[in-house]
Formats: C-alpha cells, structure tokens, sequence
C-alpha cells in the first residue's frame, strides 16, 4: 500500500508539471500573439512566433492531460473523505481538460492559416487574417469558458482539503474561494468586459495564492501526519478499562 505522503507528493509533482506546461502555454506563448481586435498584428504575431507558438500547444494537451492524471491522484488520496466530492472533483477536471485541448486546436490552425498551410488564396490576404483572428478568438473564449471548470474542480478539492485533516483548514477554504473567483472573473469578462479586465488582476490573485499554496504544501510536505507524542498522551490520559 502506498502511504498518503508518498501520493500526496506524486501529486504536487504533477501540480508543479501542469503548472509549468500551463503556464508556459497560456502566460507566456499565448499574450505573444493575440491582440484582441487586430488582425493584422495577430497574424504578425503568429508568423514572427510559429515554432514557439508549436511548443506552445503541444505543452497545452500536455498540461491538460496531465491535469486529469492529478485530478486521480488526489482522487486516490481524499475519496476517503467524501466519495462523491471526490469524483465530482475528477468529472470537472476532465471536463476542463477537454474543453482545453479543443481551444488548442484553434490556435493550431490559426497557425496554419497564417503561414499558409492551409490554401485561402480565394479569400485574400484580409479574408485569411480575419479567419485567423475568428480562430484565435475561439479560442480566447473557449480558454474563459475553460476557467469555469479551473474553478470549479477547486471547490470539491477545497471541501476534501478542509475535510480530511491532512491540509491546514485555511487552505481548503482559500481554494473554495479561488474558485469562487475563477467564474467572477469568466462572468465580468463575458458580461461587462470593460469592469471585468480592470479587476482581472485582482479576482485571479485568490486563485493562484490557493493553487501554489497547494502545489508547495503537496511537493514539501504530503500531507499533516499526527503527532505521535499527541497520541502517546491521549492514551495515557484516556481512562482505565477494568476487565469485569
């Protein structure tokens, strides 16, 4: 039987690579090529950028496939806890993983578009750019319909967290409320864009303050074991049997 440190730390360390490969992906490839609204630069953007661009949806399936492998693990360890929360927490994460890797195929074929891969001669040269920029739209849209689902599997995670006794409490109920923020932020961006971008940075701060806290506490620590001196005092003051 493996312990529950030992999964609680494979754990962190598929949090830290879908971190990375999410991160790379979607912090630093993707703001260097969408321009929201412009076209022309978006296809700029694609063409100056294609290789990395590349690597960029290949570390998004990765990052999402990934996440699904994480989302078992901390199945594996909390089902205890509450069986339903835990696979509900597994049925988001693998709902959010698709929808993630379905907006990697805009983007890829945006690229292809762009660097003409994809015959448009008929459509000129503004008709390609505006299909690029439809593509990549897609998929900035498709990337805020996904944040539903990086929300919602944090709250099941938050409630097990808080549950089991393993994770400071406080850590549980920052990830409830990080992804209580996810889906502010998916509704401000989708209702009134405007106010949604001036507090975009700081509806996401909850989030990934809950996230890291949660990737650090997994890889550094695993998971709270009791202290045995604890439990050598409760035993010594818990009350005498007398065999009758």
């Amino acid at each position: 039987m493996t312990s529950p440190k030992r999964i609680a730390r494979i754990a962190g360390v598929l949090y830290l690579v879908v971190g990375i490969f999410g991160g790379f992906a979607q912090a630093f490839v993707y703001p260097k090529v969408y321009v929201a609204g412009d076209a022309a630069n978006t296809v700029r953007n694609l063409l100056a950028n294609s290789e990395l661009v590349r690597i960029g949806v290949v570390a998004d399936l990765i990052q999402a496939t990934v996440w699904v492998f994480l989302a078992l693990t901390l199945y594996r360890l909390l089902k205890h806890v509450n069986t339903s929360a835990a696979s509900a927490m597994v049925a988001l994460a693998a709902i959010g993983a698709g929808i993630t890797m379905f907006n990697a195929v805009f983007e890829f074929e945006g690229l292809r578009v762009a660097t003409g891969a994809v015959n448009l001669a008929g459509f000129g040269v503004t008709g390609s750019n505006a299909l690029v920029m439809l593509l990549i739209d897609a998929q900035h849209y498709g990337l805020l319909i996904a944040s539903i689902f990086f929300g919602l599997w944090l709250v099941p995670l938050g409630y097990l967290a808080y549950r089991s006794g393993w994770f400071p409490k406080a850590l549980g109920v920052v990830l409830i409320v990080g992804g209580a923020c996810y889906l502010v932020d998916m509704l401000a961006a989708f209702l009134i864009p405007d106010f949604g971008k001036a507090i975009h940075g700081f509806v996401i701060a909850p989030p990934a303050i809950a996230e890291i806290w949660t990737l650090g506490y997994l890889l550094v620590i695993g998971v709270r074991s009791p202290d045995p001196t604890d439990r050598a005092a409760k035993a010594a003051s818990a009350p005498a049997t007398i065999p009758l």
